[in-house]
């Protein structure tokens, strides 16, 4: 390949690695028009003041543990392969999660696995197989959240065609790696000869040993606390607020937030958390300013906490967040 021909895509590369940001910053931009055109902040400002900053603690919490939660998990599931700090697995979510609220498309998730592996010195493929038995372990639990509600509440039609389709990409990625582990020898010759062959072959080993662990099922029960656990801040915070709604309202606008913000979007998924949380609310007959406030006060109260843990987290590994980030890119690009 010549100079010309080199040259020549590098702009097309540059264009396609912002298209997708953009876009996310688009959909952030209408969602927050869509939430707060129209807004009355002096009329919802004194119900902030006389929230019961006691329920706001207990909310700040429970998001605290949602996270140490997450991070015994992960802990878990990589034991039959290195022993890892449950604390450590917890700084690097938090650092992740901490990347997630500055950087466009979900970037955090990257950098936990980036960091992970450069702390335990396991393969970047087995770190991010870890990963993806977690979503999968997530997006189960989900699912069955998503029929526990059904059965007490009457779900609009948008919301559970949501849920068939979480359950059909549920279903084929299950049915993915349950192929893979069980039939690994022929997986291996399967992706042998593919470019991306040698990486693909350690997720399946990773997959396959920990699949094949005690510490799987340890992992599937933690991972049943960690989406309990999301519930009470939610909760939690309806209280404090004066919104005299149930706790299985606040799983429902726990679902509706881990659906739709299931694809990478803005920072923080600033716009999109409002517009859902508002979605979720309007389910209960909250009128839309009372929904508004109450979504803008969920969001800054499970964000900032986030943020500063996170940075005290970042502070800890006396590295920038723009290094990291960028190891973990070429990293990445390298496997």
């Amino acid at each position: 390949m010549d100079l010309t021909q080199r040259t020549a895509g590098k702009p097309t590369e540059r264009g396609r690695s912002w298209l997708l940001p953009a876009l996310g910053y688009a959909v952030s931009i209408a969602c927050l028009v869509w939430v707060y055109r129209g807004f009355d902040w002096e009329g919802e400002l004194p119900k902030l003041r006389a929230t019961n900053w006691y329920w706001v603690l207990l909310a700040v919490c429970a998001d605290i543990c949602v996270y140490i939660c997450q991070g015994w998990r992960w802990a878990t599931l990589l034991s039959p392969l290195t022993l890892v700090s449950p604390w450590k697995t917890t700084q690097a979510i938090y650092i992740g999660l901490f990347a997630n609220e500055i950087l466009p498309l979900r970037s955090g998730e990257i950098i936990r696995c980036y960091l992970q592996r450069r702390w335990t010195g396991l393969p970047l493929s087995v770190v991010f197989s870890s990963a993806i038995i977690e979503r999968l372990l997530d997006g189960v639990w989900l699912i069955l959240g998503f029929w526990c509600v059904s059965r007490f509440l009457e779900l609009p039609n948008w919301l559970e065609n949501i849920g068939s389709a979480l359950l059909a990409v549920l279903l084929i990625g299950g049915a993915l790696v349950a192929a893979s582990v069980l039939y690994r020898r022929h997986a291996h010759e399967m992706v042998a000869s593919s470019r991306w062959g040698r990486t693909l072959q350690a997720v399946i080993d990773g997959v396959y040993v920990m699949g094949q662990s005690r510490s799987f099922l340890y992992a599937w029960l933690l991972s049943f606390a960690y989406l309990a656990l999301q519930v009470l801040p939610i909760y939690f915070l309806m209280r404090g607020y004066g919104l005299a709604l149930s706790p299985w309202a606040a799983a429902v606008i726990l679902i509706v937030l881990r659906t739709g913000t299931i694809l990478p979007n803005a920072p923080g998924n600033m716009g999109t958390f409002q517009a859902l949380a508002i979605a979720g609310l309007s389910l209960f007959g909250l009128s839309r300013a009372e929904a508004t406030g109450f979504a803008t006060f969920l969001f800054l109260v499970v964000t900032v906490p986030l943020l500063l843990a996170g940075f005290v987290a970042l502070m800890a590994t006396r590295m920038r967040l723009t290094e990291i980030h960028r190891e973990a890119h070429d990293t990445f690009s390298s496997h």
